[in-house]
């Protein structure tokens, strides 16, 4: 039996001489595995093998089979065609971050059409995304994905003034006095990160004047609080790619 979904590619492997893996984040079924034969080979034919790349929205027609870990596409199409993403450089290490960041923080093939939808828009809304918006869009990103997985962080009280602000990484929340350990953000850093919190939608961003060092300084700090919430995150390869592209 055959399924229509939409799918995002995470990551790709090769797989033999002219094949690939394939994890994508699917509409219908989650996150799934897909084995495409011979794509490799076509590729020196022009084929479809420039759908099969970290980032592309495409529309499936697939076999899915519950008890099977890898499983096969009967048709693949574009879902959306990208203007910049596929070939600005800034633009696409970036979304090579997202891809690596989800990769990270997705372990189970449990279906999450929030999660979807959010990582469909992002990845539309960075295509077209004008400069400012695209410096600040990984920070963005970084923030808002944690909701889907439960540990995202919890906006500042009121009453604590912006100023005075420290960002408790372990705990996941702002406090007035600063924490009695070393995972902790504290003055404009945890201001700015508080701000960057309440943005509803990324084309918010371009109000945000950051420095790249600022930048760079945010992204560490906020890897390092994935880091703490999921013991097997490891080290993103992408994000040193993406600020030495960024300068």
């Amino acid at each position: 039996m055959t399924h229509k979904t939409k799918a995002i590619i995470v990551k790709t492997v090769k797989y033999g001489e002219t094949s690939i893996v394939a994890t994508m984040l699917t509409a219908k079924f989650g996150l799934q595995t897909y084995l495409i034969p011979g794509v490799r080979k076509q590729q020196q034919k022009g084929g479809k093998s420039i759908l099969f790349q970290p980032g592309a929205l495409l529309d499936l027609v697939v076999y899915h089979q519950e008890l099977k870990n890898l499983q096969r596409i009967k048709e693949a199409h574009w879902a959306h065609i990208y203007d910049n993403i596929l070939s600005d450089v800034v633009k696409h290490s970036i979304a090579s971050f997202m891809m690596e960041l989800l990769q990270k923080t997705i372990h189970e093939p449990e279906v999450n059409n929030d999660l979807f939808d959010f990582c469909e828009d992002c990845l539309i809304f960075l295509d077209r995304a004008d400069a400012k918006s695209t410096a600040n869009f990984p920070l963005f990103f970084s923030l808002q994905l944690p909701q889907f997985f439960g540990f995202k962080l919890s906006l500042p009280d009121q009453d604590i003034e912006i100023n005075s602000l420290h960002l408790d990484l372990k705990e996941g929340f702002f406090l007035a006095e600063k924490p009695d350990h070393l995972f902790v953000v504290s003055g404009e850093a945890a201001a700015v990160t508080a701000e960057l919190l309440k943005v509803q939608h990324p084309s918010e961003l371009d109000q945000f004047l950051l420095s790249q060092e600022q930048r760079r300084f945010l992204l560490l700090h906020f890897m390092k609080y994935y880091q703490l919430h999921l013991p097997e995150f490891g080290t993103m390869k992408t994000l040193a790619i993406m600020q030495e592209i960024f300068g």
